[in-house]
């Protein structure tokens, strides 16, 4: 996925199907939202907890596009470009963590 593609492509969307963004705050609180149904969804799937049986047929590629989106959204209106932001960190993390993580023996 080409990030910046895909912020254009959101943005369209919401000029053509949403009228207009929500404002930041409350993106936050549906990103904030979004991230929690993903949670939900490995909590109980991979982690201890049982799996309800509504939960089931829950999509977690869908819950993680949907936190895509409105990171995407997020970005878009205050200005970001994602994709650049992107490439300098993973940069960074090569940089600094190229032998940060071999060496911990954790993840032996």
């Amino acid at each position: 996925m080409n990030i910046k593609n895909a912020q254009i492509e959101v943005d369209k969307w919401i000029k053509e199907h949403g009228v207009r963004y929500f404002n930041e705050l409350t993106n936050m609180a549906q990103l904030t939202e979004e991230v929690g149904e993903v949670a939900r969804i490995i909590a109980r799937r991979y982690g201890e907890q049982s799996e309800k049986e509504s939960d089931k047929n829950k999509d977690l590629g869908e819950e993680l596009a949907d936190v895509v989106f409105v990171v995407l959204c997020l970005a878009n209106q205050t200005g970001i470009d994602l994709q650049a932001s992107f490439d300098k960190k993973m940069n960074q993390k090569a940089k600094r963590d190229h032998n940060r993580h071999h060496n911990n023996e954790k993840l032996k």
